[in-house]
């Protein structure tokens, strides 16, 4: 008998880079800039860190990047859709900030960019959270997850050009040089793949939150896709406790960074064991096995699962035979070395070029008229997973199928209403008239009869 595949939450959190080319001023520091970018969100909520009617949250992070966080997502559509709604609220601050800045009689350019380094070699994340249930001792599996999170940057990762010893190079990844450790309860001082601080979000006696920060910020939907739903797959595999207790990486930040640079998929992952696989070899055996499970426990997969696992498959072939041309107008790492190699050929350029550099950085620009991923976007050159009609829907309005519905109706009500009120993931809190107060622990309820009364009340 077929059964569904275990629903989960999932949700991701993007940092931005940003900076203003001026005119005839002096150059913003970031702090200002990131003033003038939040200065609509300060005016209407009084404060730089908010959520947002359609359940997401933005705020200001260290390092003045701002920074947006998904609603509680059960569906491939809803996340994707949530994701590049983040983008296009962050990139609305960014031309009303323009504006601001005009009004003042400063001409300056606001640039928002959706990547993880900047040109002084620091880096900012893109973070993904998975629900997992609690009883499953889910710190004696993680060792299990590093062989597919150190190679699935074959098509998650975001591209770059790097800086080496040797020179330039162009690598897969964005964020596999900045990793400094496996599996850790930091996020800053020690960067792991996997942060395992205890915050669900949710009760804690039932769930823990999957924390991975080793992806890159896609432009792509395909890669953002891929990055998703492979991830949930795997995780289904592991929960059934079917990752084989061999499958263990014996130096995963030496694989990470071996594997970005290895365009062909060959760099070899040394494993516990002594083995030696390569980068696809490694993903061909989760593939593998999360097909095997399919096939176990019936699982039904939704269409966009169906159309991710496929895409994995064809991604594995196509690296087994050495030809990825197909893969050149969908996985981002792709996508960028198609644009700057076209680039270098038109301008002769080394991969050290200063103009070739500023070209990588523009793929990731937000704006419709700048960046060159938007670009090619609306040329009809790459094809987007989720439609510009969900997108601008997820923008204003939550996901239905979880928590988040119910935080939307919260807020929609108190700005209807001009209620004074406060609100976390878990917690809705009315404050004036009187203190009224709910707690929702249960992320995957979208319906709560206690929500209903206190928006009757406002």
């Amino acid at each position: 008998m077929a059964t569904t595949l275990p629903r989960r939450i999932f949700g991701i959190e993007t940092e931005y880079g940003i900076t203003c080319a001026m005119e005839s001023h002096r150059r913003l520091t970031p702090d200002e800039l990131a003033r003038y970018l939040f200065s609509d969100v300060v005016d209407e909520y009084r404060s730089n860190n908010v959520f947002l009617p359609n359940g997401g949250r933005l705020y200001l992070d260290v390092g003045s990047h701002p920074e947006y966080a998904t609603a509680e997502c059960d569906q491939l559509e809803d996340v994707l859709a949530q994701e590049k709604a983040g983008d296009e609220i962050v990139s609305q601050l960014a031309r009303a900030a323009e504006a601001k800045l005009a009004s003042e009689g400063i001409e300056g350019r606001v640039f928002v960019f959706k990547n993880n380094t900047d040109s002084s070699g620091n880096s900012y994340g893109c973070h993904e959270n998975y629900l997992i249930n609690r009883k499953l001792d889910y710190l004696q599996h993680l060792d299990g997850l590093l062989p597919f999170l150190v190679t699935r940057q074959l098509f998650a990762g975001a591209g770059k050009l790097l800086k080496t010893s040797n020179g330039v190079v162009y690598v897969m990844s964005q964020r596999a040089d900045h990793m400094w450790d496996a599996v850790s309860s930091a996020t800053t001082r020690s960067r792991p793949m996997i942060n395992t601080r205890d915050e669900p979000h949710a009760n804690s006696d039932k769930y823990r939150r999957l924390h991975v920060i080793s992806g890159d910020s896609n432009m792509s939907e395909t890669s953002m896709l891929l990055k998703v739903a492979t991830m949930d797959l795997v995780l289904a595999v592991m929960e059934v406790g079917a990752i084989p207790a061999n499958l263990r990486v014996d130096n995963p930040m030496k694989a990470i960074r071996d594997v970005a640079r290895d365009l062909s998929g060959k760099a070899g992952v040394l494993l516990q064991d002594g083995r030696t696989l390569s980068a696809i070899e490694t993903q061909r055996i989760y593939f593998d096995l999360v097909c095997a499970n399919i096939e176990r426990f019936s699982w039904e997969l939704s269409d966009l699962h169906k159309q991710a696992l496929s895409l994995w498959g064809q991604i594995i072939e196509a690296f087994e035979v050495g030809d990825l041309s197909a893969f050149d107008s969908l996985l981002d790492w792709r996508i960028k070395l198609q644009v700057l190699q076209a680039f270098r050929d038109e301008q002769g350029l080394e991969l050290d070029s200063a103009k070739l550099a500023q070209v990588e950085l523009m793929y990731h620009e937000l704006s419709a008229d700048r960046g060159i991923y938007n670009l090619l976007l609306q040329q009809g050159q790459i094809i987007p997973v989720v439609s510009k009609v969900a997108v601008e829907r997820a923008t204003k309005t939550p996901p239905q199928t979880t928590r988040a519905k119910l935080r939307g109706d919260f807020l929609a009500a108190a700005k209807r209403t001009n209620t004074s009120i406060a609100t976390d993931w878990m917690h809705f809190k009315v404050n004036l008239p009187v203190e009224r107060s709910v707690s929702l622990p249960d992320p995957f309820n979208a319906d709560d009869e206690r929500v209903r009364d206190l928006i009757s009340q406002m």
